[in-house]
C-alpha cells in the first residue's frame, strides 16, 4: 500500500513516498534483483560455453539475463513515467531532467540504458555466433555490448539504493522501529548490488586473474588496479564500519553458490573437438579471497578516518596490495598444485571440453607462469603503485557517491 508522509522537521524541501512498512519504494527491490539475474545469467551462461559450447538467443542462461534486463527496464522505465507525468514539483525538482522533459532518478537512468544495451546485444551476439562460431574470448564485440549494459544496471541498481537511504535518513532517524530496520535493509540491499557489481568486475577480468597467473606480478596489477577501485569506492559510499566486507562477502557467497550449483546438473559437449570428455556442467573460478582484504581495509579504514584521502590512500592501497599478496601467492599455488583442490568444494578439477584433460601443466606451473625474483619484484612494485592510483580513485568515486540524493 502506497502512502505519503508528512515532511518531518528538518526535512523540509522534500517528500517521502513510502510503499512498504520499510519505507523503500518497490521499484529499488526490483532492480536489486535485476543486478542478481543478470550475473547469476551471465556465469551460467559461461558455464554453459566451457561444457556444452553451443547456444541460441534463447538459451536458459541468455533468458535469465534478459530477465534481469527487462525487469530493470520495466520498473525504472515506470518511476521515470510516474515522476515525469504524476510526480509532484518537489518531486520533479529533486530529480534528474532528461531531454528537457522527462523526469528520473540517476539509477534509474542507469538501470532504462543498461537494459536497452543489454537487448540490443541480444540479437547481435545471434548474428556474430551464426558468422563467426564460438567465442573465444569473454571480451567479444557483441559481448562488450551486454556486459556494459550490465554493468549498467548493476551501478543503477546501487546508485538508486544510495538515493533512497540518503532521500530517507533524516525520516528513517525519526522512527526508532522502521528507522533501524529501514537503514538496515538499505544498507544490505546496497551490499547485494555493490557485490553483484564487484561480480562482473571480477568476472571480465577473470582471464587475467585465474589460478594459473596468480605467481606473476601482472596478476597483482590488474587486480591492484582494478579492484580497490570498487571496494574503497563502496566502503566510502555508505557509512556503515564493515560496508567493505560485506560487499566482498556477498561476491564471496555469490561465487561459491554457482560453482556448487551449476556443475550438479547434466551436460555434455555439442561442438567439436572435444578433448576433455564430461557429463557434467563445468564450474567457473572458486573466488578471490578479497574478504581477507576487505576485512583489513574496513579496520584501519575505521581506524585512520580521521586523515585525509591522500594519507588515507597510502594506507589503506598498501594494506590491500600487501595481504592480497600474500593471501593469493599461497592460495594460488594451492589451486594450482594440490590435489586436495581438485574436488566440487574449490573447483580446479573443472576443464574446458576442448583443451587436452592430460596436459602437462594443467596442474602444475608452466615456465611462462613464473618469474624470476628481480622481475617479480619490479611488477609488484608497479602493481602497489597502480593500487595507490585505484584506492584514491576509488575514494573519491565514494565521497560522491555518499552525496547522491537524485
Amino acid at each position: 500500500m502506497q502512502t505519503t508522509t508528512s515532511q518531518p522537521q528538518g526535512y523540509e524541501g522534500r517528500t517521502v513516498t513510502v510503499q512498504s512498512h520499510s519505507g523503500i519504494p518497490v521499484y529499488i527491490f526490483a532492480t536489486v534483483f535485476a543486478s542478481f539475474c543478470v550475473i547469476t545469467g551471465l556465469i551460467w551462461d559461461i558455464c554453459w560455453h566451457l561444457s556444452i559450447g553451443r547456444d541460441g538467443l534463447l538459451s536458459p542462461p541468455h533468458l535469465v539475463i534478459y530477465l534481469g534486463a527487462v525487469v530493470a527496464g520495466l520498473f525504472s522505465g515506470y518511476e521515470i513515467l510516474r515522476k515525469t507525468f504524476w510526480g509532484s514539483p518537489l518531486e520533479k525538482a529533486g530529480s534528474v531532467r532528461i531531454w528537457g522533459f522527462f523526469y528520473s532518478s540517476l539509477g534509474s537512468l542507469f538501470c532504462v540504458w543498461g537494459a536497452l544495451s543489454m537487448l540490443t546485444s541480444a540479437p547481435f551476439d545471434d548474428w556474430w555466433h551464426n558468422t563467426y562460431g564460438l567465442d573465444v574470448t569473454i571480451l567479444s564485440p557483441p559481448h562488450t555490448v551486454l556486459i556494459l549494459g550490465i554493468i549498467g544496471i548493476q551501478f543503477g541498481a546501487m546508485v538508486s539504493v544510495i538515493a533512497v537511504k540518503n532521500q530517507l535518513k533524516n525520516w528513517l532517524d525519526k522512527a526508532a522501529d522502521t528507522g533501524k530496520k529501514g537503514d538496515k535493509t538499505l544498507f544490505w540491499l546496497f551490499a547485494l548490488s555493490a557485490g553483484f557489481l564487484l561480480t562482473i568486475w571480477y568476472t571480465l577480468l577473470s582471464e587475467e586473474l585465474g589460478r594459473m597467473q596468480s605467481h606473476r606480478s601482472s596478476y597483482y596489477q590488474v587486480a591492484g588496479g582494478a579492484l580497490p577501485l570498487l571496494l574503497m569506492a563502496a566502503s566510502r559510499a555508505v557509512s556503515h564500519k564493515w560496508a567493505a566486507t560485506a560487499v566482498t562477502g556477498v561476491y564471496t557467497f555469490l561465487m561459491l553458490s554457482t560453482l556448487w550449483i551449476i556443475p550438479l546438473f547434466p551436460a555434455e559437449p555439442k561442438l567439436g573437438p572435444i578433448l576433455n570428455h564430461i557429463d557434467h556442467y563445468q564450474g567457473f573460478h572458486f573466488p578471490l579471497l578479497l574478504v581477507i582484504p576487505a576485512i583489513v581495509i574496513d579496520i584501519l579504514r575505521n581506524r585512520y578516518q580521521h586523515l585525509n584521502d591522500w594519507w588515507l590512500a597510502a594506507i589503506l592501497g598498501s594494506a590491500f596490495i600487501i595481504v592480497f599478496f600474500l593471501v593469493q601467492w599461497y592460495f594460488g599455488a594451492f589451486l594450482m598444485e594440490s590435489p586436495y583442490a581438485r574436488n566440487w568444494f574449490f573447483g580446479s578439477h573443472y576443464w574446458y571440453f576442448g583443451n587436452d584433460p592430460d596436459w602437462q601443466y594443467r596442474y602444475k606451473f608452466g615456465p611462462w607462469m613464473v618469474e624470476d625474483t628481480p622481475s617479480l619484484l619490479k611488477g609488484l612494485g608497479l602493481a602497489l603503485i597502480v593500487t595507490l592510483i585505484s584506492t584514491r580513485i576509488g575514494l573519491a568515486w565514494g565521497q560522491w557517491m555518499h552525496k547522491i540524493q537524485r
